[in-house]
Formats: C-alpha cells, sequence, structure tokens
C-alpha cells in the first residue's frame, strides 16, 4: 500500500498500455518535481490559449478520477471506450498515460478536407463508424476519452470540433481538459 494514494478508497489503478499491466499510483518521492515541459506557465496566446472549462455542448469534461474510472472500465472489458492522446508522435514519446492510444489530431484529422481519405481510415479503423451511402453511422461508435498536453493545449478541442463536425455524438465525446500537464502535477504514472 503506498503513502500517497490517488484518492481516500483508491490506492492505485492497474490498466493495460500496449498489452502490458501497468499500475497508476501517485508519486512516492517526496522530492519529486513536475516534468520541466509542463512547468512553463507563460506561454503565447495564440496559439497556446486557455481553454473553457465546457468545451461544446454535450461534451462531458473529465478530470483525474473520470479518466482513472474510464481506464479501469476498458481494464474491465468495456471494448466501447478508448482514452485517446491527441498530441503528435513526438510528445507521446516523452511520454503519456498509461492505456491511452495516440491517435494525433495535428497528423490526421486537421485539415480533413485535404485529407479525407485518411480520416475516413480513422473514423472506420480506429473509432467503430461505419460508412454508409453519403454518411456515417455513428451508433457503434466508440466513447472517446481524449486529452493533450493540458489546459492551455488547442489540439483537443480542434479534434473533438472536427468530429462534431462530421456527425459523431457529442455524449460520446469526453475532453480530459487538464491533460498531461495536470495529470504530471499530481505525480500520476507517466508511461
Amino acid at each position: 500500500m503506498s503513502d500517497y494514494n490517488i484518492c481516500v478508497g483508491i490506492p492505485t489503478v492497474e490498466v493495460l498500455h500496449l498489452g502490458k499491466p501497468v499500475t497508476i499510483q501517485r508519486e512516492q518521492d517526496t522530492s519529486a518535481t513536475i516534468r520541466a515541459e509542463y512547468a512553463i506557465t507563460a506561454r503565447p496566446c495564440p496559439p497556446y490559449c486557455i481553454q473553457p472549462m465546457r468545451l461544446e455542448q454535450g461534451v462531458e469534461t473529465l478530470g483525474e478520477l473520470e479518466v482513472l474510472e474510464y481506464l479501469k472500465r476498458i481494464r474491465q472489458g468495456d471494448s466501447a471506450l478508448m482514452l485517446i492522446d491527441s498530441r503528435t508522435a513526438d510528445w507521446y514519446a516523452k511520454g503519456t498515460i498509461p492505456g491511452a492510444t495516440n491517435i494525433p489530431y495535428a497528423q490526421n484529422m486537421a485539415g480533413h478536407a485535404t485529407d479525407l481519405h485518411g480520416l475516413k481510415r480513422i473514423l472506420i479503423e480506429s473509432f467503430g463508424v461505419k460508412e454508409t451511402d453519403k454518411a456515417y453511422d455513428f451508433s457503434n461508435a466508440y466513447t472517446l476519452a481524449i486529452f493533450c498536453n493540458g489546459p492551455w493545449c488547442g489540439q483537443t478541442p480542434n479534434y473533438i470540433r472536427t468530429l462534431l463536425a462530421l456527425g459523431y455524438p457529442a455524449a460520446k465525446l469526453k475532453w480530459y481538459r487538464g491533460g498531461m500537464q495536470d495529470w504530471c502535477s499530481l505525480g500520476l504514472t507517466v508511461i
């Protein structure tokens, strides 16, 4: 049992990351500090503007405990959920939330009008969307919990707005606004 539990009654959370079990817990080293890439407090706006708490109507904003609950549900076999790290591969390689799948917004969704084939592939192959005559069927689409670098990062808000514009149901889109900055500031496991 750790001294620094996630919260009362939840010392750790077991998840799968790339098919291997990982334990998410709070940092136990009392001298640990936040990662340098998330310690910066001055960021130019635009593009690094503070994002609202409520992104779009019907899109739920998640905190860390809700993300952990989604990860537990995924670990228990709920195949209708996905945790998506929307950051570019280089940021993902620096560290991510265990259990997250990297499907970057910038490389796959931005400018979707010019890369309709790539966008279609993601919707169908990754998100459980079916293509019908000139439309998409979202009835079996995954519920996506999406995050990026933090409250100042616009990748996930753009990702979600793009999905909404394509007809993805708002109720199937969740936004972890705090992203990696808040995750790291709470000393939660990064892989």
